[in-house]
C-alpha cells in the first residue's frame, strides 16, 4: 500500500480543494446545492480518488482510481469556467485556478503513463 500523502498531485489537489472551498464563499447563495455542490464535489473527488486508490493493493486498481480523478479535474476544469463566465469567480482567481487544474492533470497524466508502463492499466 502507498502513502497518500506523500505524491506531490495529491498535495496539489489537495490545495486546489481548499482553494475552490475559499473562492465559492463568494456565490450567490441560491447556487448552494447547484453549482456550490457540484463544484465542491469533484474538486475534492480528485484527492479522495488518490487516496482511496493507495489504498488498494494493485497498480491497475490504483491506475483505475486516478483515472477517475482525472475525470473529475476535467469535471472541476469546466465548472471554473462557468464559474468565471457567470461572474461568481472573478476572472484572475479563475484562472489561477484552471492553472492549478491544469498542472493536476499534468501530473495525473504522468503518473497514470508511468503505471500504465509496469503495469498495463
Amino acid at each position: 500500500m502507498r502513502d497518500y500523502k506523500k505524491y506531490l498531485v495529491w498535495e496539489k489537489s489537495h490545495q486546489l480543494t481548499l482553494d475552490i472551498y475559499r473562492n465559492v464563499i463568494s456565490f450567490p447563495k441560491e447556487e448552494l446545492f447547484g453549482l456550490i455542490s457540484q463544484i465542491k464535489r469533484s474538486s475534492s473527488s480528485i484527492p479522495t480518488n488518490i487516496a482511496e486508490g493507495c489504498g488498494r493493493n494493485s497498480d491497475k486498481d490504483f491506475c483505475r482510481f486516478l483515472y477517475i480523478a482525472f475525470g473529475s479535474a476535467n469535471e472541476l476544469e469546466y465548472q471554473i469556467i462557468l464559474s468565471i463566465d457567470l461572474d461568481f469567480i472573478k476572472n484572475e482567481n479563475g484562472q489561477k485556478l484552471l492553472f492549478q487544474v491544469e498542472e493536476v492533470k499534468k501530473m495525473l497524466n504522468g503518473l497514470i503513463t508511468k503505471l500504465n508502463a509496469s503495469a498495463n492499466c
